[in-house]
């Protein structure tokens, strides 16, 4: 009987030391993890300035728990303070980012009101000078004044071979057309299609009549009045280069935006 009395008193020493071991193991990983919380946002000088109380109150609690853990049988407690001052550094990390993100707000707004500002300067400016502007732009782009009028030529680039759906691409030269006609309110377009020799003539006729179409529709889908636009498809007739060529070819699949003049007159068609 003595013998198994000492038996039982030896497992539970036994177990109180290993359960001592657990208890200590985990008080200095919390220990430790609130160690490495402080000593990120005590460097942190954006932590610093947006929640310096926060800093401190973590600091103060890190170190009443690192004064307990000196004591035998103060676990729990020294894990409650290890837990506070990881709470306040995460507070005072949140603080910090909150603070960041306010700044980055008002930066944004601050550009965004001079950004209205330089839009409102703009519009300050008189149509006429404006129209003058994109006049030159258009003029620029491709196009030549002709016994039809002001001439701009669009490429095959902006349609998939043999379709009429215009391609992403033709967005930039479309809101340009679209800016041109606001400016010039008295001004209309005939807009023309051709295509190669390739196909038959009925095709072809089809094919440059939706291709001019297309363009049409995107103006008016930005607003552009459709009494101001007229569509021609020429198929292909009136070739600019030889049809001998994929070089010609691709120069005579085109379509051709018709300017009139300020009072909206246009000139012949073909």
């Amino acid at each position: 009987m003595k013998r198994n009395h000492a038996l039982t008193a030896g497992l539970l020493i036994g177990l109180g030391l290993l359960g001592g071991c657990a208890n200590q193991q985990q008080t200095e990983q919390s220990l430790e993890q609130a160690r490495q919380m402080f000593q990120k946002v005590k460097e942190d000088q954006n932590v610093l300035s947006a929640a310096p109380k926060d800093v401190i109150r973590a600091g103060e609690s890190l170190a009443r728990a690192e004064r307990l853990s000196s004591y035998w049988g103060n676990d729990v407690d020294v894990v409650h303070y290890a837990y506070l001052s990881q709470r306040y550094s995460e507070i005072a990390s949140q603080n910090s980012e909150q603070s960041q993100n306010q700044a980055r707000a008002a930066k944004l707004q601050l550009e965004r009101e001079r950004l209205q500002l330089a839009l409102r300067e703009a519009k300050m400016l008189s149509v006429q000078q404006q129209g003058k502007w994109l006049e030159e732009q258009m003029i620029a782009l491709a196009a030549t004044e002709t016994d039809r009028g002001l001439v701009m030529t669009l490429g095959d680039v902006l349609f998939d071979t043999g379709h009429a759906d215009l391609k992403a691409s033709a967005n930039r030269t479309v809101l340009k057309l679209v800016q041109f006609l606001q400016l010039n309110p008295r001004r209309v377009v005939r807009i023309e299609g051709y295509t190669d020799s390739s196909g038959t003539k009925p095709d072809n006729l089809r094919l440059s009549t939706d291709r001019a179409q297309a363009v049409a529709d995107a103006l008016v889908d930005l607003g552009i009045d459709a009494k101001r636009i007229q569509v021609q498809g020429y198929g292909e007739a009136f070739p600019v280069a030889e049809n001998a060529s994929n070089r010609g070819r691709a120069q005579n699949r085109r379509v051709e935006i018709v300017f009139s003049n300020e009072k909206g007159e246009l000139g012949p068609a073909r």
